[in-house]
């Protein structure tokens, strides 16, 4: 999503928030001249883009030091994150041995593979470990480290130091933003580092990330989309994130 997919009321609403750090509802009513329902409605839509926050009253630009909490990512973009899960799971055979990350992506990703036989995961996400254990044929392994209360996530030195005994056949990594020049962002150095611990001991790379996740603001580098081997998302990226992946081989599959 980019400003040019906004209508011209949209527009003004994001770079009128971006520039004056808050602005009330009440205010945009009476610039605009619509209905409170209205700019609410335009509102729920900028911060399902994640293109700002909405707060009692008004809104604020979103914060690149900061991410969305887990329960609200659980549900946005929901329907894209499915089409995304289908399609890798269909890349994934049956037997497999990969790694899954930490996000709502990945985790809905670990859904759809709950079809598949005889799968070997190393995860370091607890919602993940508990929905794939379930399966008798799975064999789940679980990293070691510090779980974080907000999300189930397991991060630090000792996670980084369990990932690197393993080589496996498949690392799944979801992320939190992609710039325009491809570059991957996330919100905790902690987990940062554990994804590329998993690009790493990966034979292969698939990104999974919703059309959400583009310029979008974050302040960890991870990498860059040249690392995947496949880039799974639901619309087509910007072209220099393009060019980025053509440049790498990088596969795009576009998940509809």
């Amino acid at each position: 999503m980019t400003e040019s997919d906004l209508n011209d009321r949209q527009r003004n609403i994001l770079r009128w928030v971006e520039s004056d750090g808050h602005v009330r509802v009440e205010d945009m009513v009476r610039r605009y001249e619509v209905t409170e329902q209205t700019i609410r409605r335009d509102l729920t839509f900028l911060e399902a883009q994640q293109l700002l926050r909405r707060v009692h009253g008004g809104a604020k630009p979103t914060n690149s030091t900061e991410n969305i909490a887990y329960s609200d990512r659980q549900i946005m973009n929901f329907a894209e994150k499915q089409k995304i899960a289908r399609v890798i799971a269909e890349h994934i055979p049956d037997n497999a041995s990969l790694f899954i990350n930490i996000g709502t992506t990945t985790e809905t990703i670990a859904h759809e593979l709950m079809q598949h036989k005889g799968l070997q995961i190393v995860t370091n996400n607890l919602h993940v470990a508990t929905l794939m254990s379930q399966k008798p044929d799975f064999r789940v392994i679980v990293t070691s480290g510090e779980v974080r209360a907000s999300d189930g996530g397991i991060v630090g030195e000792a996670t980084l130091d369990f990932i690197q005994q393993f080589k496996l056949d498949y690392g799944l990594i979801g992320i939190s933003a992609i710039d325009n020049e491809g570059t991957l962002l996330d919100f905790d150095y902690r987990e940062v580092k554990v994804a590329q611990a998993i690009i790493q001991h990966s034979r292969q790379v698939f990104l999974a990330a919703d059309h959400s996740k583009f310029g979008r603001k974050a302040m960890v580098r991870l990498g860059n989309i040249s690392q995947a081997d496949m880039f799974f998302t639901d619309r087509a990226p910007g072209p220099e994130i393009l060019a980025k992946m053509n440049d790498a081989d990088v596969s795009l599959q576009i998940c509809r």
